[in-house]
């Protein structure tokens, strides 16, 4: 799962790029000493010294990027998101005024259209001996490894102003253990379905985006490959509370690729509506089909509180590569100044899947289910729900909790027709706001059958952690 967030430098929040979570930018630095620095001082010291007034809280803070709407209920750092946002869009309203070590290096920070990214370095020690599925981001056990490496280059559409039509777009270069997390089929996907390579790369992300600001309180039309709408987490790890995913993400949709119209109704509804060719297959293959998707989106006056709604990826729901049938729900609630929780739950199905003691053979990189005997196919569902409690520590510093639970009825998703828990204690620190650090533990549980080590344990003890570094 699936939305898509971007870590603002310095000191700013999280801008959202793809199909997520774009959010306000709170004391955004300003960039005119970067820009005066530019005519005296090279790329590399510019870089240099980007990274080093960061990490002494040195750097120059300027005004709180525009906004028009509903304040942000959250501070981001240390939170990943300061909104409660949605899939498929910039957040409508919000400006960009993120400002990152490798733009203001090149140019000041002076121009609309940005190159950024992170690398995350990763780490596990766990008691499975080979792989930790069904979990994800660390797969594989008692490894150190280069979880992800991506570059972004975007542009996003200024969605704060009411005069004229504007544009943006973004594009991804993915690298790194997590691109099987992202992989759709007909995107360089024999490195994982054919080879089932450790490291892969993967384009994930290439769209643009196009706002009309006169449809309602404006409406960002989005046409291209972008992060799968519903839910709380998102391939992308600087989007996500925890570096694990929860059980709920590890086996629901990626990607999609179609278009998706976002409208502000007002300021607290939201309404989307598009067309996808199903979930995590390009739109040349043999799999794709015409798929509706739809979301509404609901925040209190208070900002308190929101609901967000999804209806993703609905056909006929007949058997495909990852052609899940996949109805969501999500709910945001803030506590207090510093506690806040979020929880979502779904079901999804697909019908007449190849049974496992079937003559059908299973598409490559799926899963048969374990259909009632002398079934051919069968239809095969799974219900999930996962809830998140946050407390802000410090500027700097919070804690989460994770519980997650998993009902995979058939086996269809993890290979195992089981139901499985999972619980997760976490604490993120930030060195300025460009480095995060996540240490966190883990206990898995799969309460039918053996399910994890390649089915000899019923339980999985992890402990791991990342390491973000922002450019």
């Amino acid at each position: 799962m699936r939305r898509l967030a971007v870590i603002g430098i310095v000191g700013i929040s999280v801008i959202g790029v793809s199909c997520a979570k774009a959010q306000q930018v709170p004391n955004a630095p300003s960039t005119s000493t970067s820009a005066t620095a530019n005519g005296t001082q090279n790329f590399l010291e510019r870089w240099v010294e980007f990274y080093s007034k960061d990490w002494k809280g040195a750097a120059a803070v300027g005004p709180a990027a525009a906004r028009r709407g509903l304040p942000s209920p959250l501070s981001s750092p240390p939170f990943p998101n300061s909104d409660w946002s949605y899939g498929g869009s910039p957040t409508i309203g919000e400006s960009d005024g993120n400002v990152y070590p490798l733009q203001t290096a090149i140019d000041g920070a002076t121009r609309r259209t940005k190159v950024y990214g992170w690398i995350e370095p990763t780490a596990n020690v766990t008691t499975s001996r080979d792989r930790n599925y069904p979990e994800t981001n660390d797969i594989y056990s008692n490894r150190v490894e280069l979880g992800q490496a991506v570059l972004y280059v975007e542009r996003l559409p200024d969605s704060v102003q009411r005069d004229h039509i504007d544009w943006g777009f973004h594009l991804t270069g993915f690298f790194g253990t997590d691109y099987r997390s992202t992989t759709n089929k007909g995107y360089f996907s024999s490195q994982l379905l054919d080879h089932d390579r450790q490291y892969g790369f993967d384009p994930v992300l290439e769209y643009v985006d196009v706002y009309f600001p006169h449809v309602a309180k404006g409406m960002n039309v989005r046409a291209g490959r972008f992060i799968s709408i519903p839910g709380i987490e998102a391939q992308l790890t600087p989007n996500n509370y925890i570096f694990s995913h929860s059980l709920l993400y590890a086996v629901d949709p990626f990607t999609d690729t179609g278009v998706l119209a976002t409208i502000q109704a007002n300021d607290r509804w939201v309404v989307q509506v598009g067309i996808s060719g199903s979930h995590d297959v390009a739109l040349w293959t043999e799999d794709a089909k015409p798929s509706f998707m739809g979301c509404m989106s609901y925040t209190t006056t208070s900002v308190n509180d929101n609901f967000y709604l999804c209806a993703n990826g609905i056909n006929d729901g007949k058997y495909a590569f990852n052609n899940l049938q996949m109805y969501d729900s999500t709910w945001y609630h803030k506590f207090g100044s510093t506690w806040h929780m979020a929880t979502e739950m779904y079901a999804m199905y697909q019908r007449d899947v190849p049974s496992v003691t079937g003559s059908i053979a299973p598409e490559k990189g799926t899963n048969g289910a374990n259909c009632r005997p002398g079934l051919q196919t069968c239809l095969a569902p799974e219900w999930a729900m996962v809830n998140y409690i946050n407390k802000q520590l410090s500027p700097h510093d919070f804690a989460s909790f994770r519980s997650d639970f998993l009902n995979d009825k058939k086996g269809q998703r993890t290979g195992y027709a089981t139901k499985y828990s999972e619980a997760t204690l976490m604490l993120s620190h930030w060195v300025g706001s460009t480095v995060q650090i996540r240490p966190e533990l883990r206990f898995d549980h799969a309460w039918d059958r053996k399910a994890y080590d390649k089915g000899t344990r019923t339980n999985q003890l992890t402990f791991a952690t990342d390491i973000i570094f922002h450019f």
